[in-house]
């Protein structure tokens, strides 16, 4: 048997320095695999007016795995002025290439898991009874991946014949009538049962695999009535027929925000739909550690990749050195390895991923609370190789 190939999708700025880091420690731990380079990203929009060209589909479609790092987006006008002049004017639209990526590999279960590792000086703390507490967070957030807001179907100016539906609905013709269409702009949140279900029953084997009693759906069906009302209800409905001792617990998105700030060990397993799971998944991050170590998997039927959640953050891109902590790359790593199998080697490097954390000889410039500046390396901070030749020595 050969080796596995694993599709290598960089993208933009520090998902290039992140993504040669963790193939050192993939490669440190022994896990023999081939990576193919696939293009994504904005320089493909410039060039090309396609930030997902079809040969990097093609290759996801071949390999099924795939590690992505790091996307630029703009917003519609940035992107239109940016692309190769001889493509503009042409009615070219800039998409997300991993929301598109998302949908067109049909990759609808988002996890994304936010665990304290002991030590890590960003850690979550409050004011307890006692004192300072620092409570420990394991939560897995699954998030609708595909469909919601998301999904993109929206209008500016809508048709006579997206208008004229519109119109059809009591609250939009009592409420919205009398704005003019060209200053009207409609996005809409779709969500349809099947992968809404797949969704839910996704996070119903996580719990009931972790030994956890509880799943919370996390939504506003008080409010947005048909959508959240669905997800709430197919939960509901799904715990009672197939995970009997798995209870569902309903917390708005709004008081979720509240909640995981004063009792985030009170949660382990949340769901939810596109918009609202970004939103949560985000918020526990930043009880861990930030975006430097926030990961995440992808899942679908077929093909499966896996992403820090941070962005591309361009201006550290030009840094000398690289300063950016490439842990939630490592950890997305660890995902894969999990997906396919690997589970030996995926315990191996998230041990020596909690080592370095506790012993604290070697942080990154976000662990020690500075300024992204190029001179965070001169003054302590450990540059991206760094952090990675630390977590290579505690393999070894």
């Amino acid at each position: 048997m050969g080796k596995r190939k694993i599709v290598t999708m960089p993208g933009d700025g520090i998902g290039k320095p992140v993504l040669e880091q963790t193939i050192r420690v993939l490669d440190a731990v022994g896990f023999e695999a081939e990576y193919i380079h696939a293009d994504i990203g904005w320089e493909f929009w410039c060039k090309e007016g396609n930030p997902f060209p079809d040969r990097t589909i093609k290759l996801l479609e071949e390999h099924k795995i795939g590690l992505f790092g790091a996307i630029t987006s703009k917003p519609k006008d940035k992107a239109a002025a940016e692309l190769a002049p001889e493509l503009q004017g042409k009615g070219i639209q800039y998409y997300s290439p991993i929301v598109a990526m998302r949908q067109h590999f049909d990759l609808d279960i988002c996890m994304r898991p936010c665990k304290t590792f002991k030590g890590n000086p960003l850690n979550f703390i409050r004011r307890g009874a006692n004192g300072i507490e620092e409570p420990e967070v394991d939560c897995m957030i699954f998030r609708q991946n595909t469909e919601g807001l998301y999904g993109g179907v929206e209008w500016t100016n809508p048709n006579d014949q997206v208008y004229d539906a519109l119109m059809t609905h009591p609250k939009f013709k009592q409420n919205f009538s009398w704005c003019p269409r060209p200053e009207l702009a409609v996005s809409t949140r779709i969500l349809t049962k099947k992968y809404t279900a797949r969704i839910i029953k996704a996070a119903f084997e996580y719990a009931k695999q972790r030994g956890f009693d509880k799943l919370t759906v996390c939504e506003k069906p008080n409010v947005i009535r048909e959508t959240s009302g669905m997800m709430l209800k197919l939960a509901q409905e799904i715990g009672k027929a197939e995970y009997p001792n798995i209870r569902v617990e309903d917390v708005n998105i709004d008081a979720m925000m509240m909640w995981l700030t004063k009792n985030p060990e009170n949660y382990n397993v949340l769901v939810a739909s596109n918009m609202f799971g970004d939103i949560i998944s985000d918020g526990f991050a930043g009880l861990v550690g930030g975006l430097g170590f926030a990961c995440s998997a992808n899942i679908g039927e077929k093909v499966a990749v896996f992403e820090p959640t941070h962005g591309s953050a361009p201006k550290y891109a030009d840094y000398p050195v690289s300063i950016v902590n490439p842990i939630a790359m490592i950890l997305s790593a660890v995902m894969m390895l999990e997906h396919i199998g690997e589970n030996d080697k995926a315990a191996k490097i998230r041990k020596a991923v909690a080592e370095v954390v506790a012993e604290g000889k070697t942080k990154a410039y976000d662990m020690m609370k500075m300024s992204g500046k190029p001179e965070v390396v001169n003054n302590g901070a450990a540059s991206t190789i760094q952090m990675a030749d630390a977590i290579i020595a505690k393999l070894k």
